[in-house]
């Protein structure tokens, strides 16, 4: 039997990138899973550096997923607001059923220095990273208590603990999720619930590419993003950029019986980079 079978786990972020990847591991395992992710970069949300999803994402997901034959959920999903959460999860469970397994990979960055920094592209940053994880804890928590069982696994990044210029949201966002994952780990340890973050350097996702791209521009220098990108392989000790399916590897694994006891870690995922 596989390892995840009977249980359902719901992605943010699940669309695309590392929330995909980690999305198809636990489908593998025999997960019935729920994606969502904000579809669509139209409505109001220029500026930032997430790779949103059209709609014809969602239709293309929910196959490749349901091909794992199992439960599959697909939808748009805005975690910045407790209603439109509320509704994906009673949809998600009404097919997937009871979420055992939640991974908070929904994220963006901007490059954007702190002088002349907007409150607007902060807050989105911020609600985006830490208080959209918040509130998806917070409402599915309570449930993997009364069941006594759970896994929650948030996507941090090298961000949390180390200084990363033109990105003060990003890092004080990640830095904060840290601090959330410990909290969580602790409510949840007398009821068969962990919480872990995985912190990866670079990896190698549309939010990435989208990221560098807005790096090379604020240089003005002429590189082309392809030139960045290589260098930032060449950078890595290991000489490559992070895949999301190593992220998701390792996700999969933290949701076996097997990881209980790993709770209240920052995992980090760099190749040997400090970065």
């Amino acid at each position: 039997m596989k390892s995840l079978a009977g249980r359902s786990a719901i992605i943010t972020g699940g669309l695309t990138g590392q929330g995909y990847a980690i999305a198809a591991a636990l489908a593998d395992e025999g997960a019935d899973v729920a994606v969502g992710s904000y579809i669509g970069e139209a409505a109001g949300r220029a500026g930032d550096a997430a790779a949103y999803p059209e709609p014809n994402a969602v239709g293309e997901v929910r196959e490749k997923l349901a091909a794992k034959a199992v439960k599959v959920f697909a939808s748009h999903l805005d975690i910045r607001g407790d209603q439109a959460i509320a509704k994906f999860i009673a949809t998600a469970e009404a097919v997937c059923g009871p979420a055992g397994i939640l991974v908070n990979a929904a994220g963006t960055t901007a490059e954007q220095p702190v002088c002349g920094h907007s409150d607007e592209l902060w807050h989105k940053i911020v609600d985006t990273n830490l208080t959209g994880a918040f509130r998806m804890i917070r409402a599915l928590l309570p449930g993997m208590i009364g069941r006594k069982w759970g896994r929650i696994i948030n996507i941090g990044s090298t961000a949390a603990s180390v200084g990363w210029k033109d990105n003060p949201a990003y890092c004080a966002s990640k830095s904060g999720l840290l601090g959330l994952t410990r909290c969580v780990a602790l409510e949840g340890a007398p009821y068969g619930i962990n919480c872990v973050m995985i912190s990866p350097t670079w990896v190698e996702t549309e939010l990435m590419h989208r990221n560098v791209a807005q790096l090379v521009a604020r240089e003005g220098k002429g590189r082309t993003v392809a030139a960045a990108m290589a260098e930032i392989a060449e950078q890595n000790p290991q000489k490559r950029i992070i895949q999301p399916g190593e992220i998701a590897a390792l996700a999969a694994f933290l949701c076996r019986n097997e990881a209980l006891g790993i709770t209240g870690e920052n995992i980090e995922i760099t190749g040997g980079a400090l970065w």
